[in-house]
């Protein structure tokens, strides 16, 4: 084999295995005190106005598929443009609880 195709090769696999460990990660961007009165079953607490501070704490990646929500959908949208200014090109608005439940289809 030819040493640049075992380059290309070599370089394909670092792309492929860096998706193949992508995983969903549903984030509810309103306060805390909004988050303990009740959320999505699986979803992280990671207010908007301090996600840009706290969203490598919490251990996600840049290439996970990030699912946000708020109570109206607006706050998740901020925080959506905050994330994509950081490089998180997988991140998603789901709007409101009620809009990200039906949408996932969770309690």
């Amino acid at each position: 084999m030819h040493v640049n195709t075992k380059r290309v090769l070599a370089g394909l696999a670092l792309l492929l295995a860096g998706t193949a460990f992508a995983r969903d990660v549903l984030i509810d961007v309103r306060t805390e005190q909004e988050f303990q009165s009740g959320h999505i079953e699986g979803a992280i607490n990671l207010p908007h106005s301090t996600i840009a501070q706290s969203i490598a704490k919490a251990n996600v990646n840049k290439d996970d598929h990030v699912q946000l929500y708020c109570r109206s959908g607006n706050r998740s949208g901020i925080a959506l443009e905050t994330l994509k200014g950081l490089g998180f090109a997988n991140a998603e608005n789901y709007g409101s609880v009620a809009q990200a439940q039906k949408r996932l289809q969770k309690p």
